[in-house]
């Protein structure tokens, strides 16, 4: 199996990095030598490379600059996706794409299906609905792999982002009507290597699971909760820091306005995946604990 790694250097992609390496040879891709700023420089690689399968984990992700960067957002989260999903429908291989709670607009009551109509509130979530359409309508062999609030030890994102914050200043507000479910990228990593190996193993199985998927740890929180929960693993990993957990203030999201309007629910039914690939998801709390820990071992 020859597998193209696309976003190596990203969170998601650098967890891949490891856990694709064991099912057969790996090609990990940078943006200096795939540019999907430069859709049509895709065609080129994939000649090259001539993968069987192609995991795209490159994306825009800035989603409030995306609101005034409309343009680049659709390039790489769009047009990017038209080109690789044509050359592999093409060289009939399979297409592995990330994508995002993002693409609804978090109005549903209770987890958004794979089924449920995609709404999205902002430039961003558009250019990702988007690259998901371009994908299906594609008849590729493909994976769409839907998660929300993704962290990791590597790259930007909450649970470091709450951890500098702690130990700068003396208390934090943080948005309590947003409900998600925080995932570690390197729970995604391992998820899409197990799938991988089904689908090298079993043609038969191969055929029929073509599709969108939500892939989420278990469980639910709210940004508050989950910043809470942060600083409570801190304070036990005996870390310094200026705000403790009970110097966490719940606010809504109109006391924190952003450019890019968010769902307040990103709730994801995964038992789709569950089902198709006899999968246990672990809760939330399993990979943040273990992302503070390597986090703090690193810092103290």
């Amino acid at each position: 199996m020859k597998i193209l790694l696309l976003g190596k250097d990203g969170q998601v992609g650098w967890e891949l990095q490891r856990a694709l390496a064991p099912l057969g040879e790996l090609v990990a891709c940078g943006r200096r030598e795939a540019d999907l700023e430069q859709p049509d420089s895709l065609r080129k690689l994939i000649h090259n490379v001539a993968p069987q399968i192609v995991v795209n984990a490159a994306a825009y992700t800035a989603v409030d600059r995306a609101e005034t960067e409309g343009k680049r957002a659709r390039n790489i989260n769009t047009d990017a996706l038209n080109v690789l999903a044509e050359e592999m429908k093409k060289h009939n291989g399979w297409l592995i794409h990330y994508s995002t709670d993002y693409v609804f607009d978090g109005s549903k009551k209770g987890a958004y299906l794979e089924t449920d109509v995609t709404s999205p509130l902002s430039v961003y979530g558009e250019s990702k609905r988007d690259g998901e359409l371009a994908i299906t309508a594609s008849n590729c062999q493909h994976l769409i792999f839907r998660s929300s609030w993704v962290f990791a030890v590597r790259g930007s994102n909450f649970i470091k982002t709450i951890l500098r914050l702690a130990k700068e200043r003396e208390e934090l507000s943080v948005i309590n009507d947003q409900y998600g479910a925080p995932t570690g990228a390197d729970l995604i990593a391992d998820v899409t290597a197990l799938v991988l190996y089904r689908l090298r193993c079993e043609q038969s199985f191969a055929d029929k699971v073509s599709g969108i998927y939500h892939l989420t740890a278990s469980g639910e929180t709210s940004w508050y909760g989950y910043a809470s929960y942060i600083l409570e693993e801190a304070v036990r990993h005996n870390a310094k820091l200026g705000v403790t957990p009970e110097k966490v203030y719940p606010i809504s999201t109109t006391d924190y306005p952003l450019p890019a309007r968010r769902p307040a629910n990103s709730r994801l039914n995964t038992q789709k995946i569950r089902d198709t690939f006899g999968l246990t998801l672990p809760s939330w709390q399993t990979h943040v604990k273990r992302t503070i820990a390597e986090l703090l071992q690193g810092i103290q």
